[in-house]
């Protein structure tokens, strides 16, 4: 569905949206930190992928993050030989477009990067769809690459439910990560080289701006490239 909108809809609308995400998601506030939270370790870098709609805004946001390393586009949840947009696209791969997520642990910790997911990157009430964005291609799943990952993620998820963070329950899944596959070259830093395509200035800089504004201390103006 989202290549019969992204040319149809005006980028006037990133406003109106941005205050649809948090109506729908979060409030304009960010989400309490974790209480719980993977530990630094000797300090190695971390792994994890995401997925939560478009890749191409999940992506960008966290290109934006400090501590981030690399944010790659691609997809998850399915097998190498049907990793393809296309196929993807069908809804019956099993793959959700999803973006790995490296970061280092001394400048952003895992239960940050889950707090800020959940508060600007995507809307977890959402089921096999994200806002335009419908099919189990858009679902919202955390690929843990840790057991420790796995407890935190279930915590987070058990600790914004019982503060009723959102108006709906929470439906994100958490799965261990089989595979990860890259997305196609011109899927990569999609938001950064098209700001004003009008798929991306409607739903995803909004997210970006969310960004900026809720979480200052972890946004870096110049994102990181995944290429």
């Amino acid at each position: 569905m989202r290549s019969l909108v992204r040319n149809a809809i005006k980028p006037v609308l990133g406003a109106a949206m941005g205050l649809a995400l948090s109506a729908a998601g979060s409030s304009a506030a960010p989400l309490p930190a974790a209480v719980s939270d993977v530990p630094i370790g000797n300090g190695a870098l971390q792994t994890v992928v995401l997925s939560g709609g478009c890749f191409w805004g999940v992506q960008g946001v966290f290109e934006h993050v400090k501590g981030v390393q690399k944010a790659i586009s691609g997809y998850a949840g399915g097998k190498a030989a049907t990793a393809h947009y296309e196929i993807v696209g069908t809804g019956l791969t099993g793959h959700a477009e999803s973006v790995k997520i490296v970061f280092d642990p001394k400048q952003v910790t895992f239960g940050e990067i889950l707090r800020i997911y959940f508060s600007v990157a995507t809307d977890p009430t959402q089921l096999n769809h994200q806002f335009p964005d419908e099919g189990p291609q858009y679902r919202g799943e955390i690929f843990y690459t840790s057991e420790a990952q796995k407890a935190v993620a279930q915590r987070y998820i058990a600790q914004l439910t019982a503060a009723r963070s959102f108006t709906g329950p929470i439906v994100t899944r958490i799965d261990p990560l089989t595979g990860f596959f890259a997305a196609e070259a011109y899927h990569q830093d999609y938001l950064t080289l098209h700001p004003d395509q009008p798929y991306i200035a409607t739903y995803d800089l909004p997210k970006v701006a969310a960004l900026k504004a809720q979480f200052p201390t972890f946004y870096r103006p110049r994102p990181v490239s995944a290429l």
